[in-house]
């Protein structure tokens, strides 16, 4: 019992990484109604900044803040620049775009820093927090920064007139604009703080994974399948399916093998879409034809 016990809890830490992830993507998915491939990528590279600030001589929670928001601007420009004149171009054009971001992300990362595996610290201390004996400090401290941004995003979306517009440029930017919503901004804004929630969850999980081009590649799959199992449309939806795949790959690592960690993830994916495309809390799309 006290292994399940273990195993749930660390995965509902981990989880807190693939649920922020996975409302990253699905805060993309809004605005252009397709998945950024590039979101770990982005993710990785504003880690890697982070590092650099930390090298410098910057202190961690000085790099954290000025990563985050550096990837926000970051986030912002790219909307601006690369996605905003292909908006309106075929569907495959813009997926192209996403996955030409991604490689070159990746490459860029690889040229400037190597593919060499880097150390990256965490800001917690190495012995367990409070007596506790089932997670690490790095799990709980990692836990508790993921949801104090996620309940962060739920009161800006929710409660703010700047969160509740951004809601409405996604869901309906005709209507929108016809109530004098700048939509352009709007969406522009929303990749910004996706770009932003990518950045702390890069922070978080590199002193688990290591630092390098890669990293954010097992991640990206496991937040598209809480985001599939969520409700690809659905932001809370998303952040519970991130939780709920946190648990199974560790439950599933623990009792079937680590083997089979990754193929949980693409169990979801498959399972999700032949039995219920709209996951658990997404919406049914009729069209008339």
């Amino acid at each position: 019992m006290d292994l399940l016990l273990h195993q749930v809890l660390s995965g509902l830490a981990t989880g807190g990484i693939y649920a922020s992830v996975a409302l990253a993507l699905v805060m993309i998915y809004q605005a252009t109604h397709l998945v950024n491939f590039a979101q770990g990528e982005m993710a990785m590279f504003a880690t890697y900044l982070a590092w650099t600030l930390m090298q410098a001589g910057v202190p961690y929670w000085g790099a954290f803040f000025l990563t985050v928001a550096a990837a926000f601007v970051g986030g912002v420009v790219l909307e601006r620049v690369v996605i905003q004149p292909v908006e309106n171009a075929p569907i495959l054009s813009v997926v192209i775009v996403f996955i030409g971001l991604l490689v070159i992300f990746n490459s860029v990362a690889g040229w400037i820093y190597s593919y060499t595996i880097k150390p990256f610290p965490s800001p917690f201390p190495a012995q367990p927090l409070f007596g506790n004996r089932y997670l690490s400090s790095h799990d709980m401290g990692s836990a508790a920064v993921t949801l104090t941004v996620l309940l962060l995003v739920f009161v800006f979306f929710r409660f703010t007139p700047l969160g509740l517009a951004m809601r409405a440029a996604a869901q309906n930017p005709v209507s929108s604009r016809l109530v004098g919503v700048r939509v352009g901004w709007m969406l522009a804004l929303g990749w910004g703080l996706a770009a932003a929630i990518g950045a702390v969850a890069g922070i978080m999980v590199a002193p688990v994974v290591f630092l390098e081009p890669n990293m954010m590649g097992g991640i990206l799959l496991y937040a598209f399948a809480g985001a599939l199992l969520g409700g690809i449309d659905s932001p809370g939806g998303a952040v519970l399916g991130g939780f709920i795949v946190g648990v199974l790959e560790n439950v599933v690592g623990v009792y079937l093998g680590t083997e089979l960690k990754l193929t949980v993830a693409l169990v979801i994916i498959v399972g999700v879409l032949v039995v219920r495309p709209s996951g658990l809390f997404g919406k049914v799309h009729v069209a008339r034809v």
